[in-house]
């Protein structure tokens, strides 16, 4: 009897080994046979993410509290299942930079990262290869960080200037944001990690971001909120993209099956994961038949949802096995399931130097009168003014805040660059901010912490004060600083206007020193649009520096000293008058956020009520959004789209349109015609024929930037651009369609600066039939301009 237990227990284990040796460790090529091999309590965990705290807090980042933390201050994981194979991977901020905590415990080594510019310099540089070595360098942080997959770009519409995340964002125009972000996910992802370009779609606000209802036509999501993702998608495959927090037309985008799968995997053909953005529990089997394959950040009552969903015939299995595979495809891409030993030591010097030089070229001279600039070398007394001269904001607030070891102020950079800057004004300035800051107990692992970063009032300097530096100094330099994020939209009083202290400030500096024959130069360290049209023709030159990552002061200086020439060019229109928006009637900005409420926290009380504009946003103004508005409507702006200057000039010469397989080669020569040596950007706009659907009078297609071209050097540029390109969405065909018929492109140095023109014909309509999907309730009024 012992003998037939021995041989019946010896059997048990064999047949026991031998089923664990048939379990599959997943591999790139047998991802069907390891979801076959899940178990569903397997599969809901997949879909899941990892928390680890909350990273956006500064804390170590677990749902799994006894686990070991991968990356300090990452923003979240996927779950490993050890017994398939399946690692864990990483995921981190953000779109200026890798987002992780410089320090850790137990560790006196600092782990920081390169604050490279915000987007909307990057924008401003209208060059797609530089975009890329930006990317590139961003890339090899994240994967010697440890990190799989970069949660960035981030690419919504400039739909309106008080957006508080416009900094994160490339531009108004989906055409130009498109291609300055496919550049970037293509510069990313050559490292063989992963990025997410978000917020997918609608985000265009931060004021109830959680739950507000982004209201729009079909036409209007297609041409303009969806486009640039469109472009994303076909030019560089992110690995991932994520869900937005918001609803469009009264469905969350995370639950939109319309949005996730008809439109991004159906018509555009992505092949990579969606991940949602950082949102607790909501409906979790909508999610899924969405089309999301990770909820973020994660939290086991999803896990439980979703086997529940299951079990009571809510959500198909088949759904998670569709989700599942997605993942690991993802998965078995990543550096940490292929094994990869991160260093955790990037080569932030060189970095360092990509950051300053490229943004150099995206900084934009806005006025250069009588060549104020660039400044006289070794000029020794300079009268330094604005705070932000001396605090100088290298990016904006959130997730796309950078931990760096250093930033660059405009005082450092103008002494690293050989300028001198009046002692006895610097001394006011550093006494000035020192008691300010003892008066500040702020702490910056707090939450508040994450949403802004506390800037210092701008000093009020005495006309007294003012009048002795115009005597003694040489010039003045004035500088204006702007700082917003992640948790709240920005406001049109003592944020897009200037303060009454600042403007008084640069009224008095340059009536002092031009009443004793100097120069003032303003120097715009911001974000975002603000109104310029009021004071604009006070200063002698103004110089749009954005917030320019960690080496802000020495790339200003470079610019101011002439080392570097200025070719960029805005992505957006700065208006007369925030009102001139025709968004503007549809946007918070006179709204009050509570950051809390907007991260989903509820308040005790407190009572549901559909207010305009925060829990539902109307976008009457349809397609009008940005120059596509002012430049059809002839509306004055006060610089327009494309605008920038240069310390040369540049003549244009031999523009031609050429029919190609699929559309039409435009080509046209630059020269430099003036002293010094430059790079020019040529936008080219495209003006349709009278058709069914009302268009704007000219629209951006393509772009090209020279290289530096030599004084009386030329460059011929040539740029091409589809049919499908120059396509409007017509709602009533569910369709893209290009008009048969003369049109005519313009080669312009601005949406206003229009250098040639030339006329070509499309013989044939074209239509790309669309799937009539995410149709608006009754309600828009939608603004028509012809």
């Amino acid at each position: 009897m012992r003998k037939l237990s021995f041989v019946i227990t010896l059997g048990i284990l064999m047949s026991s080994l031998s089923v664990a040796q048939t379990v599959p460790q997943l591999k790139a090529d047998n991802i069907d046979q390891v979801v076959k091999a899940m178990t569903l309590q397997e599969k809901a965990a997949l879909l899941v993410g990892l928390t680890r705290g909350n990273a956006y807090f500064g804390l170590p980042t677990a749902t799994d509290a006894n686990s070991k933390v991968l990356v300090d201050g990452a923003a979240g994981e996927t779950k490993d299942i050890s017994r398939l194979g399946i690692p864990v991977t990483v995921v981190a901020d953000g779109p200026a930079g890798l987002r992780i905590n410089p320090t850790r415990q137990g560790e006196s080594k600092t782990y920081y990262c390169t604050g490279f510019p915000v987007a909307t310099l990057l924008a401003s540089t209208w060059n797609t290869s530089l975009v890329n070595e930006v990317g590139k360098a961003m890339g090899n942080e994240v994967r010697e960080y440890g990190v799989d997959v970069l949660l960035a770009p981030a690419m919504n519409i400039h739909r309106n200037p008080l957006c508080g995340r416009n900094f994160e964002y490339y531009s108004e125009d989906p055409f130009l944001a498109g291609n300055i972000c496919a550049a970037m996910v293509n510069g990313v992802q050559s490292n063989g990690v992963g990025t997410s370009v978000k917020h997918f779609a609608g985000n265009n606000q931060e004021s109830n971001r959680m739950a507000n209802d982004a209201r729009m036509s079909q036409r209007a999501l297609r041409e303009i909120y969806l486009k640039g993702f469109e472009i994303v998608v076909k030019e560089s495959q992110p690995w991932t993209i994520m869900s937005s927090y918001n609803m469009i037309n009264g469905t969350f985008t995370q639950e939109s099956r319309d949005l996730l799968t008809t439109i991004l995997r159906d018509e555009w053909g992505f092949k990579g994961i969606v991940m949602t953005d950082w949102t607790g529990k909501r409906n979790t089997a909508a999610q899924v038949h969405a089309g999301n394959d990770l909820m973020m950040p994660g939290n086991k009552t999803q896990v439980d949802d979703i086997l529940s969903q299951v079990k009571d015939g809510n959500l198909s299995e088949a759904d998670i096995d569709l989700c599942v595979k997605r993942m690991l495809e993802y998965i078995v891409k990543t550096p940490r399931f292929k094994g990869y030993k991160f260093s955790n030591a990037p080569d932030l010097k060189a970095h360092a130097e990509i950051t300053r030089n490229s943004a150099a070229e995206g900084m934009i001279l806005l006025k250069n009168e009588n060549e104020a600039l660039p400044l006289k070398a070794g000029q020794q007394n300079i009268a330094l003014f604005g705070v932000t001269s001396y605090d100088f904001i290298a990016g904006g607030t959130g997730s796309g805040h950078v931990n760096k070891a250093y930033v660059i102020d405009l005082l450092q950079g103008l002494t690293n660059a050989g300028f001198g800057v009046n002692e006895q004004l610097k001394d006011l300035y550093k006494n000035y901010m020192n008691y300010q800051k003892s008066l500040s107990s702020f702490d910056k692992k707090d939450f508040w912490a994450f949403l802004s970063k506390s800037m210092i009032p701008e000093m009020t300097v005495d006309k007294k004060v003012i009048d002795g530096m115009a005597q003694s100094a040489e010039m003045a330099v004035i500088t204006i600083g702007r700082n917003a994020g992640e948790g709240a939209d920005r406001k049109i009083d003592n944020d897009f206007n200037l303060t009454d202290n600042e403007r008084s400030m640069i009224s008095n500096i340059c009536n002092s020193f031009h009443a004793v024959g100097k120069k003032v130069v303003v120097i715009l360290n911001i974000g975002g649009v603000i109104e310029t049209a009021s004071w604009k023709m006070m200063p002698d030159a103004i110089l749009l520096a954005w917030q320019a990552g960690q080496e802000g002061g020495n790339t200003v200086a470079d610019v101011l000293k002439g080392t570097v020439n200025p070719s960029g060019k805005l992505p957006m229109t700065f208006p007369l008058n925030y009102l001139d928006h025709p968004s503007s009637l549809n946007f918070p900005y006179d709204y009050v956020s509570n950051p809390l409420a907007d991260f989903g926290f509820t308040m005790p009380g407190a009572q549901k009520q559909m207010r305009k504009n925060i829990d539902y946003t109307n976008y009457d103004e349809d397609i009008w959004v940005g120059y596509r508005y002012f430049n059809t409507s002839g509306k004055a702006v006060s610089y327009p789209f494309g605008y920038g200057l240069s310390y040369t000039t540049f003549a244009y010469s031999g523009a031609k349109i050429t029919p190609s397989a699929n559309g039409f080669v435009a080509s046209i020569t630059v020269k430099n015609t003036g002293k010094v040596a430059g790079k020019e950007v040529v936008e080219v706009y495209i003006s349709a024929p009278k058709g069914k659907l009302e268009k704007p009078a000219s629209e951006l297609k393509a772009f090209a930037k020279t290289k530096s071209l030599a004084p009386g050097e030329s460059e011929t540029l040539t740029m091409s651009f589809s049919t499908y390109d120059m396509a409007s969405f017509d709602e009533a065909a569910s369709a893209w369609i290009t008009d048969a018929g003369q049109y005519s492109a313009k080669f312009g140095a601005s949406v206003e600066d229009i250098k040639a023109s030339v006329p070509f014909t499309v013989k044939k309509e074209n239509i790309v039939k669309a799937n009539n999907v995410m149709v608006p309730a009754p309600g828009l009024t939608l603004l028509k301009l012809k």
